[in-house]
């Protein structure tokens, strides 16, 4: 019998493996925080008021961007005053945005999603717009 020069196979090591265990964790981690971040809804309602001005715009990315002025004033600081309610916000859709666009300055009722961040495809803000709930004439009341 001959006696043969070649050591076992090894299989992984504990420590390839540990590290190997640790990057696939701190992985799936990142993954979900960025799901939490950006893609998790927070929070979604309606919001009503006139509609200041709907856009396309965009340096790399052209998203739709608009503008809601609410009724009722709200204080901005101690020191500044009182200013009117804005509700900033990206459209999520073309067809949304062609009807915001015809009717610029009649009220509206719109259905947002909010987001905790923003990411530049999406639009610049954390509140999205995915439906216009209710389209209606300003009642104008003269003095």
């Amino acid at each position: 019998m001959e006696k043969s020069n070649q050591l076992p196979e090894k299989g992984p090591s504990k420590i390839k493996k540990f590290f190997s265990w640790l990057i696939l964790i701190v992985l799936i981690v990142l993954a979900g925080a960025f799901y939490w971040k950006y893609y998790f809804v927070f929070g979604d309602g309606v919001k009503t008021g006139e509609l200041n001005f709907a856009v396309k715009k965009g340096n790399l990315f052209k998203t739709y961007e608009g503008k809601l002025i609410q009724t009722g004033l709200r204080t901005q600081s101690a020191s500044t005053g009182l200013s009117n309610n804005e509700f900033e916000f990206s459209i999520e859709s073309d067809s949304i945005y062609q009807i915001l666009t015809r009717n610029s300055g009649k009220i509206f009722d719109l259905h947002y999603k909010e987001y905790k961040g923003v990411i530049p495809w999406r639009g610049n803000s954390r509140y999205i717009v995915d439906q216009i709930v209710e389209m209606r004439e300003p009642t104008r009341s003269g003095f």
